[in-house]
């Protein structure tokens, strides 16, 4: 199985990205799963581009996208993206986007098609805080989600994909306020791994309740 995942440049006023610091970390091989790493701009109109030639040259099985969800406590793989633009601050490019859709044509809304209760459950059982998210949000991290499975809807048919957020990692809490959670690198390192293998070993989702209550 090759595997292609991204993980994004820093963005804000962060000089790291704990998604791309962890994507370059993981082995090239995890079982029987070969690695095509690749860092990604966060900005909305090239993100998906940059992905796409990337699916193109490299014609991976399943593709994952890693993002960084600062104020989350866990690695959260995400089930939805939804087709909105609406960007609190702007992109690396300086693009802010109000309430736009990222694809004319595309759905209201994609799912992942990733076994995204395994990864989870897979997670957990390594001792690693790990939840189901319903909102990948509304900046470049869903735009990629979106566009990911846009194309997947319209052009790659076999390919499975989706997206997983990470908290900040240590070094980015030291100047955030009290009680900012975070994860250390390795242990973040180790919960993508996790999930990698529960890619592998589960062509369908397991059954669990991982929904919400509000």
């Amino acid at each position: 199985m090759k595997l292609l995942i991204t993980g994004f440049e820093p963005f804000g006023n962060e000089s790291i990205n704990p998604a791309y610091e962890a994507v370059k970390l993981l082995s090239d091989t995890i079982g029987n799963v070969h690695l095509v790493k690749l860092e990604i701009p966060t900005e909305f109109m090239r993100a998906g581009m940059v992905l796409k030639d990337a699916i193109d040259q490299f014609h991976p099985d399943v593709v994952v996208c890693i993002g960084q969800a600062g104020g989350r406590s866990a690695i959260t793989p995400e089930k939805v993206a939804i087709n909105l633009m609406d960007a609190r601050i702007p992109d690396n490019a300086g693009y802010q986007p109000f309430d736009k859709p990222i694809r004319e044509d595309g759905e209201t809304a994609y799912f992942s098609s990733l076994p995204v209760k395994a990864m989870v459950q897979a997670i957990r059982d390594a001792k690693i805080p790990s939840f189901l998210s319903y909102s990948a949000g509304t900046y470049v991290c869903n735009c990629l989600m979106y566009e990911l499975l846009y194309l997947i809807d319209h052009f790659y048919p076999t390919i499975k994909g989706g997206f997983i957020h990470v908290p900040y990692m240590t070094e980015q809490a030291v100047d955030k306020p009290n009680g900012m959670p975070f994860m250390d690198l390795k242990t973040i390192v180790h919960g993508l791994e996790k999930a990698i293998e529960a890619i592998a070993e589960h062509e369908e989702d397991i059954q669990i309740h991982l929904g919400e209550t509000h």
